[in-house]
């Protein structure tokens, strides 16, 4: 039975000054409609690549993506991504920015008042709703995070992708966020792929995490499943049992990498 969404034999080259550099070699990876993914490794190792691969961004060298039984080959709306950098427009309203989306996406399908109602509806699912008059430069940093969120998810996609959304904010508003987004995911079910360095937040967020090999060709190292039952509480889980091993599994995996290779952690 096929997957929700399927990696099936990724592999990608760039041509480079010193010629062609294989980023990719053989990536496979099948998710289950709902479920919450985190790619995880050291700097170099292609999870970023991965993630623009599945956004339509890059096109594949070999191998190829299923989404719902159709081929991924181009940016859609099915697929939204949520960059580290918020990427608001700064001239428009926290409400406008969102609208943006929706327009390109509904337009007729929705009526205007629908479209507000949707608009409003996916503000307040990322407790923005008292802001949606301003502008990106009168709100923090956490805040511009959160429009970056209810934008692609008024774009209803089948997948949400996420590259390293909270990596620039500070740990309590980054905790904040995390709780969000367990908070959305639990209500709507949304399938998510996200890109993390942060051992903890893969562990508390996912239900597996997948460990990159580093590159070049690069490919899936391991894949860890994270047992913990929902809802998770942080708190609660600092001194939990099995969240300290799955996260001592994770941790003895990129440190074995490290001593391979040598290389810095990210």
């Amino acid at each position: 039975m096929q997957a929700y969404l399927e990696i099936s034999k990724v592999g990608i080259e760039f041509n480079t000054e010193s010629g062609k550099f294989r980023a990719l070699q053989d990536v496979n990876l099948k998710i289950e409609q709902g479920e919450f993914i985190s790619l995880i490794g050291h700097s170099g190792c292609g999870k970023s690549t991965v993630l623009n691969i599945l956004a339509g961004l890059y096109e594949a060298t070999e191998g190829g993506i299923i989404l719902d039984g159709k081929e991924v080959n181009a940016p859609s709306p099915d697929r939204a991504v949520v960059f580290q950098n918020h990427a608001l427009l700064p001239w428009l309203s926290v409400y406008e920015n969102v609208e943006l989306a929706v327009k390109q996406v509904f337009k007729g399908h929705k009526t205007r008042a629908e479209m507000r109602e949707w608009i409003d509806y996916n503000l307040a699912l990322v407790h923005i709703a008292h802001a949606k008059d301003k502008r990106p430069h009168e709100i923090s940093g956490g805040m511009k995070q959160r429009v970056g969120i209810a934008r692609c998810l008024a774009m209803q996609p089948k997948v949400l992708l996420m590259d390293e959304p909270f990596g620039a904010l500070d740990a309590l508003t980054r905790a904040h966020l995390q709780n969000s987004l367990m908070e959305i995911h639990a209500d709507l079910g949304t399938t998510v792929v996200m890109i993390t360095h942060d051992v903890d937040e893969a562990v508390l967020l996912s239900d597996r995490i997948v460990m990159m090999s580093n590159g070049p060709a690069a490919t899936v190292g391991e894949i860890l499943p994270v047992t913990l039952p929902r809802p998770r509480d942080r708190l609660a889980l600092a001194e939990d049992p099995d969240f300290v091993h799955t996260r001592q599994q994770v941790l003895q995996f990129l440190y074995d990498k490290h001593k391979f290779t040598g290389a810095v952690a990210a």
